[in-house]
């Protein structure tokens, strides 16, 4: 079995090729974070920071919301418009088959023909 062993310490300024460093490390060292906000951010900059994120957050959900609404407007409008133009198309065949010759057209298979004289008025004496 192996022993148990303490990790070598290294020199200040040495990086060893084993030891990398990560993107944190390296966003760290050029942003001087330490230098702009010290050792730690204080926690006064908590709930402000948080009320500003909170209120980002409602922003970006009230943007996607109206994106979303006008994309189910158009296509409620675009529905409306097919509807409108089905509605005008049948009622131009409605209009069309119940003119006197159409009817007279359906009618006739059925023995029913159409009168050619006007009708006669019937007086009657008391």
């Amino acid at each position: 079995m192996s022993q148990n062993t303490f990790k070598k310490k290294l020199k200040k300024g040495s990086t060893p090729k084993a030891a990398k460093k990560s993107i944190f490390t390296l966003i760290e060292e050029k942003l001087n974070v330490t230098g702009l906000l010290g050792e730690g951010i204080p926690v006064k900059f908590g709930p402000p920071f948080f009320f500003a994120a909170f209120l980002a957050m409602i922003y970006i959900w009230s943007n996607h919301r109206a994106d979303n609404m006008i994309r189910k407007i158009e296509r409620m409008q675009q529905e409306v418009e097919d509807l409108r133009a089905d509605v005008t198309t049948l009622e131009a065949e409605y209009m069309l088959s119940s003119k006197q010759s159409e009817v007279a057209k359906k009618i006739q298979p059925l023995g029913i023909y159409e009168i050619d004289e006007p009708p006669i008025k019937i007086k009657y004496k008391k």
